[in-house]
């Protein structure tokens, strides 16, 4: 596994986007993102009710990302800055070669291939640089969008089941 050490925190860019890590400034946006109903619909979480939710969340997940526990991607708009969801790798094992991917983006900015474009640079991300050759992901099986888009990068639907929530299929991309 890489450093994760903020300082050298990867940034990733795209054509159109730019994955950074997440800063406190970004509080309104993760604000907006993390406590939007049509989101948090296929997510297990609370959402957030207040800016100081997202407070509380951003310092989480630079903490994580102190810890090597996780990358986590604030994905930008390179031109306008402005922040349209997220992206992170998480639950690393070196022993069965993987890794997570999670994502999220705000509904105002779906169906414009933002998040097709921000999971292929993160997918190689994790083949290129990290090294692994396998990539998990979890979702909602009334979220067609995210079963779709998985299904674009030829993730393949796990016949096992997620034990601890029935209603996720599991997906895997292996290099």
């Amino acid at each position: 596994m890489t450093d994760m050490n903020p300082a050298t925190f990867p940034i990733l860019t795209t054509e159109r986007l730019t994955l950074r890590q997440l800063s406190i400034d970004d509080q309104q946006d993760v604000f907006t993102l993390r406590s939007d109903a049509e989101i948090n619909k296929y997510l297990d979480r609370e959402p957030s009710k207040t800016i100081d939710d997202a407070i509380n969340f951003i310092s989480k997940v630079n903490d994580n990302i102190e810890k090597s526990n996780t990358y986590y991607w604030a994905i930008t708009l390179t031109d306008a800055k402005t922040l349209v969801g997220t992206i992170c790798l998480f639950d690393f094992s070196n022993e069965k070669n993987s890794c997570e991917i999670g994502y999220e983006l705000m509904t105002k900015f779906q169906g414009q291939g933002i998040m097709k474009e921000a999971v292929q640079v993160v997918i190689d991300y994790v083949f290129q640089v990290l090294k692994f050759k396998k990539i998990l992901a979890f979702t909602h099986y009334d979220n067609q969008n995210s079963t779709n888009l998985l299904l674009k990068f030829n993730f393949v639907k796990s016949l096992e089941t997620d034990k601890e929530n029935p209603n996720l299929n599991i997906f895997n991309l292996i290099q």
